[in-house]
């Protein structure tokens, strides 16, 4: 990872829960010595977040709203192509002679590319990059899997890219010299809106095609207890709330 990259994961962590609500609750510890009041709430109010984001209802309170930004898919009508995105890797599988497989929320979108791909019969993009001197890049992964698990041929790969908005530059620019215009894209729900507006911005024609909807369940008694799952599905909704706050920031900062 470049100086840059590192830097950004960094920040990542330290502003996402869990370790952010560590910091806060630090933070209160200290402030305590001086201002005994104040540091006791801003404890208190560090370790009731950390409860209420470990449940499915807490975490409900961040995905649905970003999952409702997007419906499911009704009709690929005039779609031309089919991109799916990577998401993560699982490394040195042994069940796959030590090779690195996509992780579940990739093999996700990947068994949907695979369904539209057989309702359709559009060629499929693979977009998935973060190579490095000792890891293959993405779409290596999800190529194979979709060719061997899913019986489901890709006609194109885009291996260069690092995060969501080079998948759309890169993938433009493959789809844009192949006369491509108009995609379905694939990626999970949580992650649609800010993917969507990605490839938006390359001239591409978006038809959404969501998958794995986390906050569809109907509320039980079950979503008050805490657990690791709904942790990190708050973490990675609200990680995706940033995003899109930051897309719209940057690209304003680059047309001024």
């Amino acid at each position: 990872m470049s100086p840059g990259e590192i830097t950004i994961a960094i920040a990542r962590t330290l502003i996402l829960p869990p370790v952010s609500l560590f910091v806060l609750y630090g933070i209160g510890l200290i402030l305590q010595i001086r201002h005994p009041r104040p540091g006791h709430y801003l404890r208190v109010a560090s370790m009731f977040l950390l409860f209420l984001l470990s449940t499915q209802a807490g975490a409900w309170l961040f995905m649905r709203p970003l999952e409702n930004l997007e419906k499911p898919l009704t009709s690929a009508t005039g779609a031309q192509a089919i991109v799916v995105l990577g998401a993560g890797r699982l490394r040195n599988s042994p069940e796959y002679g030590g090779k690195d497989i996509p992780d579940y929320i990739a093999l996700a979108r990947l068994r949907y590319t695979a369904k539209l791909h057989r309702e359709t019969g559009l060629p499929v993009l693979v977009s998935g990059g973060c190579a490095t001197d000792t890891l293959e890049p993405l779409a290596n992964g999800m190529v194979s899997a979709l060719q061997d698990d899913f019986a489901t041929p890709v006609k194109w790969i885009e291996k260069r890219s690092f995060n969501t908005a080079e998948n759309a530059v890169f993938s433009a620019q493959i789809l844009k010299q192949a006369g491509i215009q108009r995609i379905l894209l694939v990626t999970d729900a949580m992650h649609m809106p800010r993917a969507r507006m990605a490839f938006e911005r390359q001239g591409l024609v978006v038809i959404a095609a969501p998958t794995l909807f986390f906050a569809n369940n109907k509320p039980a008694l079950t979503d008050l207890i805490p657990g690791v799952e709904p942790l990190r599905r708050a973490n990675y909704a609200i990680y995706e709330w940033l995003g899109i706050v930051w897309y719209h920031y940057a690209w304003r900062i680059n047309q001024q």
